[in-house]
């Protein structure tokens, strides 16, 4: 198994889209790259403690590569806003890659490079790269959020949608 940390805005929605891909054996929504140690949602949602909200991916590699989850990463939200998806504002919003080996890091910069260079989005990407220092889980009731909360309005309206379209983009890729 290896493990993956992305952070794409809000993890309630991070984590809804990538529990439905084959190989992916688990998700931990959860806090890093910021310097409190052990975290609270409350104290993260200040944007104070510089860590962003991510989710740690624990995949399969003979199923699914870190190429295919970056894919779906960059398909799934607007990695060319800094601190910033939707409504959600501020640094624990930010798009990040938190590498856990020198290849995934190869990888990600190298497809970075030719989204840009494809100007696949009108902006350059702002995504950060950078090494995974320590991953606080988060709270166990933003554990598996969309799929016990699928009829709040924020879910309706900010991760069905998601859902939607990781379905036709990735129907192949889905469990």
């Amino acid at each position: 198994m290896e493990k993956a940390i992305f952070g794409g805005g809000c993890f309630w929605c991070t984590e809804a889209i990538f529990q439905r891909l084959k190989g992916v054996e688990g998700i931990l929504p959860g806090y890093t790259g910021g310097t409190i140690k052990n975290p609270a949602y409350r104290e993260v949602c200040t944007g104070r403690t510089g860590h962003a909200e991510a989710i740690e991916i624990t995949y399969n590699k003979e199923e699914v590569s870190f190429n295919t989850l970056l894919e779906v990463f960059f398909a799934t939200h607007d990695p060319t806003t800094l601190n910033r998806q939707g409504a959600d504002v501020g640094t624990q919003y930010r798009s990040g890659i938190f590498y856990t080996s020198e290849e995934q890091k190869i990888q990600a910069e190298a497809f970075i490079k030719k989204l840009n260079e494809a100007n696949y989005y009108k902006s350059p990407i702002v995504t950060e790269i950078t090494p995974l220092t320590v991953f606080y889980n988060a709270e166990e009731d933003h554990q598996n959020y969309y799929n016990e909360n699928s009829e709040q309005r924020y879910c309706d309206f900010t991760i069905t949608p998601k859902i939607e379209k990781i379905k036709q983009l990735f129907s192949d890729k889905l469990k």
